[in-house]
């Protein structure tokens, strides 16, 4: 009976050693997370000290961009209105609004805002360097191999996506907006607030949603998404897409949202693409491991 309570003892002990260093190591991941997630914080503050010292430059150029009628999205759509004879419409000449600034320290304030957002633009491709070098070590040597363009990709879709959203999406939505009229007796005074969250959530937004293929490749890894359930799902793709494009260019213009709406769906059908690859990638896999049964 002894002998029992004894070695039920060491036992108990031995289970509570196993707890103790699988709490340790776990409390260990968070402090390489912190560390990552640190540096890459580090990374924006710098980026957001850079604009801060240019900020002349960055109002004035880029955030104001998309309010002046010589920006590059406006005198494009002039030079396609004369060459094909679009209209006068479609040819940008004037933005009808007045940006004004309501509080006291709205000012230093949006400078502030308007720099730590430029940082998170520039900082982004590295803190996706940061959370790479954290789940690496967890990858086994072929899962390692098969995601080492991680960041390049990863970083150049959320570029294009917002360089998608800053000089397509943002300047046709501010020119419908700017444009709407309910009465000739309301004029338009916009916010400086209300201005720069505009530009900001439509470039964003565009940039996390060109991440598609990134998010389905991922997916795919894990054996939540497959293609034949990508392509069964395709048609309510396509009215969400619309959707998304309604939405983002609140715009009745139908040419309007179908450049917007395309580069969705391209997006969509490249992660088909992705998808099916690495479905049947892990089909030669399982064939590869199955041992043929010989009969005697």
């Amino acid at each position: 009976m002894k002998e029992v309570k004894v070695k039920g003892l060491i036992d108990s002990v031995k289970n509570k050693g196993k707890s103790i260093d699988a709490e340790m190591s776990f409390f260990d991941h968070l402090e390489v997370l912190r560390w990552h997630l640190i540096r890459a914080l580090v990374a924006v503050i710098a980026f957001a000290g850079i604009a801060f010292a240019y900020y002349d430059f960055i109002f004035d150029k880029i955030i104001l961009g998309p309010k002046t009628p010589t920006f590059w999205t406006y005198r494009m759509m002039c030079r396609l209105s004369e060459r094909f004879s679009l209209g006068e419409d479609f040819c940008i000449k004037e933005i009808p609004f007045n940006i004004i600034n309501t509080e006291m320290a709205g000012q230093f304030t949006l400078q502030l805002n308007s720099s730590l957002l430029m940082g998170i633009l520039f900082g982004f491709p590295y803190l996706l360097y940061e959370i790479w070098r954290f789940i690496k070590p967890g990858l086994t040597d072929i899962e390692r191999s098969s995601a080492s363009g991680f960041v390049f990709y990863a970083s150049l879709l959320f570029i294009t996506g917002v360089l998608f959203g800053y000089y397509i999406i943002a300047p046709l939505s501010i020119n419908f907006l700017a444009n709407y009229q309910v009465s000739s007796v309301i004029q338009n005074q916009i916010t400086i607030d209300s201005y720069l969250s505009s530009v900001a959530t439509l470039t964003i937004g565009a940039g996390i949603t060109f991440e598609l293929p990134m998010i389905i490749y991922i997916l795919s890894k894990m054996g939540i998404m497959t293609p034949a359930f990508m392509k069964a799902t395709r048609r309510y793709a396509v009215v969400i897409i619309l959707i998304i494009a309604a939405v983002v260019t609140p715009t009745p213009d139908i040419l309007t949202m179908l450049v917007v709406s395309l580069p969705l769906f391209l997006l969509y059908e490249l992660s088909i693409i992705i998808s099916a690859r690495i479905d049947a990638r892990r089909t030669r896999e399982l064939a590869a491991d199955v041992v043929p049964f010989d009969e005697d």
